[in-house]
């Protein structure tokens, strides 16, 4: 649409009058490319619409405004969507529902006390495919199917490279080699460093390089305030990846370019409501975890977004082998079991360290040697501490993603090879 270009949202609520004042000086201030009519009959009826470019003084589109965005973005490109209607025509939930798609479309959305615009997206210098995985929210299972994702890459031949973001990551991009292990996230501890980050942990149970980033804040459309994941994309693209797998932090999207993505839905309404639909908006297969994975969500998932859907579940089991007859106990941020383990102790309190350490205090009562721990949160400089104290084995969880009406291994290959 141009740089300065605009698109107009009305509705018949108002009187044909007053919109029409109110476009003419858009008209006059930034030039207009489009009214698109949202609807509402009160005071714009039949006989108005059928003569509305008399009425409101140029050509009115009165078919789903939506389906206008689409068409008008294809054929013109980036601009403005300024919104003129109001409720009961277009509320707060249907605002954003349009804002969202505008922004996915590249357009700025304006209403009244409010702008939104695009997040941006930083182009890296790597030819390769180039991969996604987004969420909802936080504690959603990003780090598994990134990880999972890796991993399938690396068994298929490839050398594929993981870019983390987190809340707590380096301040400089930073490279946790494949092969990374339990001496070295102590080690990292010892410096005052967190060493639980995503990507240590994709370092350590994906067994593919990564590389950590940091960021700060998140706006409605999943954009950070500030982070070093572009820097931490030339690093990636420095390694000799034959692709590079960005995985997201919380609800926020890496700021980079991306060929593919999935985006994981862990919950509905923070999925459905707010500028939520966005992401899924650019989302090439949709991931439903247990408690969004209902047919009335999958159908409203479906409606927003015209990518692959599918229903998920992640599965915790041990990393590596584990030794015969262990007194096992089992730290999680919320699983209660762990394949093929029959734990003593079960804490999910693992990122709630003012109760783990009671959990702590058990399993040293117990005589568990073997702590059994999904790497995050106090995973290390807390429960591998202890361990370490109480002479006991550190091993981890890894939490593998299972697709239950979708062969989700071939979903992620397919998706590579199609970036």
């Amino acid at each position: 649409m141009g740089q300065g270009a605009t698109v107009a949202l009305i509705d018949g609520e108002h009187h044909p009058s007053v919109v029409r004042d109110a476009l003419d000086r858009l008209e006059r201030e930034r030039g207009l490319t489009a009214v698109l009519f949202c609807g509402g009959e009160e005071k714009a009826g039949r006989a108005v619409l059928d003569r509305a470019a008399d009425h409101y003084g140029r050509p009115v589109e009165l078919g789903d405004p939506a389906e206008g965005l689409r068409s008008l973005a294809a054929q013109f490109g980036a601009g403005t969507v300024v919104d003129l209607a109001d409720e009961p025509v277009l509320g707060p939930e249907r605002k954003l529902q349009l804002a969202a798609l505008a922004l996915h479309l590249g357009l700025s959305y304006e209403a009244p006390g409010m702008r939104l615009d695009p997040p941006p997206y930083a182009e890296i210098p790597f030819d390769g495919p180039k991969l996604g995985v987004i969420a909802t929210g936080k504690r959603t299972g990003k780090t598994a199917v990134a990880g999972h994702w890796a991993r399938l890459l690396k068994e298929d031949g490839g050398r594929p490279v993981i870019v983390s973001m987190g809340r707590g990551g380096p301040p400089e991009p930073q490279l946790a080699p494949a092969g990374t292990g339990l001496e070295e996230l102590l080690r990292i501890v010892g410096e005052g460093r967190h060493a639980a980050s995503d990507y240590l942990e994709d370092a350590v149970l994906a067994g593919v390089d990564s590389i950590g980033c940091r960021r700060i804040g998140g706006g409605l459309a999943g954009e950070p305030y500030e982070s070093n994941v572009a820097d931490g994309a030339a690093l990636a693209a420095s390694q000799d990846p034959t692709a590079l797998v960005f995985e997201g932090s919380g609800s926020c999207i890496p700021p980079v370019v991306v060929d593919r993505t999935v985006c994981i839905v862990g919950d509905a309404d923070a999925a459905l409501r707010d500028l939520g639909p966005y992401r899924l908006m650019r989302a090439d297969l949709a991931l439903l975890m247990p408690g969004a994975d209902s047919p009335s969500v999958a159908a409203n998932v479906a409606a927003i977004a015209p990518a692959r859907l599918g229903r998920c579940e992640l599965r915790p089991e041990p990393a590596e082998p584990l030794p015969d007859g262990a007194r096992a106990a089992l730290f999680t941020t919320g699983a209660e079991e762990c394949d093929g383990v029959d734990p003593v102790v079960v804490s999910t309190n693992l990122a709630r360290r003012s109760l783990l350490d009671a959990d702590l205090a058990r399993a040293r009562e117990e005589g568990c040697d073997l702590y059994l721990t999904e790497l995050k949160a106090a995973a290390i400089d807390t429960v591998a501490v202890h361990a370490g104290q109480a002479g006991a084995q550190v091993a981890f969880v890894r939490n593998r993603p299972v697709g239950l009406d979708l062969d989700l291994d071939a979903e992620l290959l397919r998706l590579h090879g199609d970036a």
